[in-house]
């Protein structure tokens, strides 16, 4: 499902286009995302780093009903596959463990900082069933009216938002339909309208995107006159 946000240019009252997106192909919804993962009894920074060289990476899971943390392993190669087209830090995944498929979240993943591979990656199970709280980016569509024809420049204040959902209806990104805005007109986090499937965590009066005017448009607009400018020296004799 992709989310489009559209507005209503007189009250400038967005709307959920369900099943649109902004370019008619482009998904704001994630696809699954599957690997397999087997338990890991390498510790230690020595055994990490030859576990490494054989082409695996080392990760951890959060067991959700257990409690306590898990230690696992997994091909880099097919991680990486798995992983293409995916930006997102909080990514539902499903871990293939020796026939048992695991849902978790992609909680934090290290990279090696000259070859920006994996070197470990942190997951914790979820249940399919109930909500979690995750962190979606935003990210602005069209020119404003305020820019195209004002002159106006737009500004994007929030570049993301906390939103509780079903762990199956994570979106990889909210794209947000900014092309009704006009001039000094600011959209707050509370205009955005979702759908049911979401919650938002955010706090609704936090400005999300603005137009701002011109710089010395206000005082254009004010049409006053310019202010008389003093000279100082010696005043003149009557």
């Amino acid at each position: 499902m992709a989310v489009q946000i559209w507005y209503n240019f007189t009250f400038m009252l967005p709307r959920v286009e369900p099943g649109g997106s902004r370019a008619g192909k482009e998904k704001d919804k994630m696809d699954q995302v599957k690997f397999k993962a087997e338990v890991r009894t390498e510790k230690g920074t020595g055994a990490v780093r030859r576990l490494r060289k054989t082409g695996k990476v080392p990760g951890s899971i959060m067991k959700m009903d257990k409690g306590g943390i898990e230690l696992i392993k997994f091909d880099e190669h097919e991680f990486l596959m798995a992983m293409r087209g995916h930006t997102s830090k909080q990514l539902l995944v499903t871990l293939d463990m020796n026939g048992t498929e695991v849902p978790a979240l992609m909680r934090e993943m290290q990279n090696d900082v000259l070859a920006g591979t994996p070197i470990h990656v942190d997951f914790s199970e979820v249940s399919l069933t109930r909500k979690v709280r995750v962190t979606v980016p935003l990210v602005l569509a069209g020119e404003p009216v305020g820019v195209k024809i004002g002159g106006g420049v737009l500004e994007q204040v929030l570049r993301n938002v906390e939103v509780e959902c079903l762990p199956t209806d994570i979106a990889e990104k909210f794209t947000v339909d900014v092309s009704s805005l006009g001039l000094d007109q600011t959209f707050f986090v509370r205009d955005l309208q979702l759908g049911e499937k979401y919650t938002l965590a955010t706090r609704g009066e936090l400005a999300l995107a603005v137009v701002k005017a011109p710089e010395g448009a206000e005082g254009a607009a004010a049409g006053g006159e310019a202010p008389e400018v003093i000279k100082k020296g010696k005043e003149e004799k009557k």
